[in-house]
């Protein structure tokens, strides 16, 4: 990748210094290495709902459905450990690699990391909740001796509707990340995390959720081929002014408008703001009206994905809803291209997505709350990694308007991703990494 010159400042999500004179490059996710790791980590980890698994089986619960005269009684938590040591035994490929499980709540939520090997030698990341799900399905049978009549129903508990459904519907081994198959196009596998699992692994930190998801967002972005030649300064750019709250311009964004400011009074912010790093110009003037100049579209650009972030943090926060989202994209950057004359966050594309977002979200429509739409959504996908930060932003700061709610949807995320440091606080990790 090109070396870069220009550097920045990286801030805390509580507007403290953690690192100055960040060479550009350094933040990358090609080359930052907390950034490799929750890459890594994201295909390689699975959760196992083992104490889930207990009680569905005891119920007959099966995939997204109930069959009765199929229920097992299995004592799984009475003999985690047995099962554990199985599990780690079937996914390892040799002894002593990267193989590691971590438990939560008293061994009833494990977090599977296979080896690194698994995925090393395979197609797609599917190696990984493959792999998990079968060792967990067999590791029960071998425990509990489960006859071929059994066996399964077993695997349904484990595997979910699969393969009678194309995803593993209904699943108690889960991941991150959804199928290859449900995938938009080339590249979006890392742009398919669900807000709401953000909201919860992040412990509904705001700033901290926006930068986890802009971290995976742009790493995707990288993927399907976006960050190559130029076009790659652009996208560090809006990753580390929006996502990693570089130069502290979100955090003094917000913090200016925030007792009493508005999404017109953000735009006026980050206007005088670029006035005054001299990133806009006044140019000429059209009757009373005033057009900006800027040499730097790209850094403008970033200025402009920092603006749109501050402006919802400032107007979901002040609701504590996160139904505004939609309509703030949209109105911050048309407000902004109607006072400077210059092209608004990711050159209208986040525009775009406000509309059809706005529809899909609450509207006529009104099919789901922000909170489960991701990147990877046909409604959502057209923004270069600059949209959905702002929607995890927005989902951290609702006090429960949604239909559907981080607890509801992504709870588990909170209590196995949510304890791992680079998950939890990815501002601090990446600057340590920088």
């Amino acid at each position: 990748m090109a070396k870069y010159s220009e550097t920045i400042d990286l801030y805390s999500d509580d507007g403290k210094l953690l690192k100055s004179g960040v060479s550009l490059d350094r933040i990358s996710p090609l080359v930052n290495p907390a950034t490799s790791k929750i890459i890594d980590l994201t295909k390689r980890t699975i959760n196992v709902n083992l104490g889930g698994i207990e009680q569905a089986l005891k119920a007959g619960k099966l995939g997204k459905g109930k069959i009765k005269g199929r229920e097992l009684d299995l004592a799984i938590m009475e003999n985690k450990d047995a099962i554990v040591a199985k599990i780690k035994e079937m996914v390892q490929v040799e002894e002593g690699d990267d193989t590691e499980i971590l438990e939560f709540n008293g061994g009833k939520l494990l977090l599977v990391s296979v080896p690194t090997k698994r995925l090393v030698n395979a197609a797609t990341y599917d190696a990984a909740i493959t792999a998990v799900a079968s060792a967990t399905t067999y590791a029960l049978v071998d425990q509990f001796d489960i006859d071929m009549f059994n066996a399964s129903t077993v695997k349904a508990a484990c595997w979910g509707g699969y393969p009678h459904t194309q995803d593993m519907n209904g699943a108690l081994v889960t991941s991150v990340l959804t199928i290859p198959q449900n995938n938009e196009g080339i590249g979006y596998a890392l742009r398919n995390v669900p807000v709401n699992h953000y909201v919860m692994m992040t412990g509904r930190n705001a700033l901290q959720g926006a930068a986890l998801a802009s971290t995976l967002e742009m790493a995707g972005e990288f993927e399907m081929g976006m960050g190559i030649g130029p076009f790659e300064r652009n996208l560090l750019l809006s990753y580390a002014y929006q996502g990693l709250n570089a130069n502290n311009m979100v955090y003094d964004l917000v913090k200016e408008n925030g007792q009493t400011g508005t999404i017109g009074t953000v735009v006026q912010s980050v206007v005088e703001r670029a006035i005054e790093d001299k990133v806009i110009a006044p140019g000429k003037k059209g009757g009373y009206f005033q057009f900006y100049d800027t040499k730097d579209p790209m850094l403008w650009n970033a200025y402009a994905a920092a603006g749109t972030m501050a402006a919802t943090v400032v107007n979901c926060g002040a609701g504590r809803f996160a139904q505004a989202v939609s309509a703030t994209l949209l109105y911050f950057n048309d407000l902004l291209e109607h006072e400077t004359g210059l092209p608004s966050c990711d050159f209208g594309r986040v525009m775009g997505t406000a509309v059809g977002f706005s529809f899909f979200s609450h509207s006529i429509y009104g099919g789901g709350g922000p909170g489960v739409f991701n990147g990877n959504h046909v409604v959502t996908r057209h923004a270069n990694g600059v949209a959905i930060p702002c929607v995890v932003a927005a989902a951290s700061l609702d006090a429960g308007t949604q239909m559907f709610s981080p607890e509801s949807t992504s709870k588990i995320m909170g209590e196995t991703y949510g304890q791992i440091d680079v998950f939890n606080k990815p501002i601090h990790q990446i600057a340590n990494g920088a």
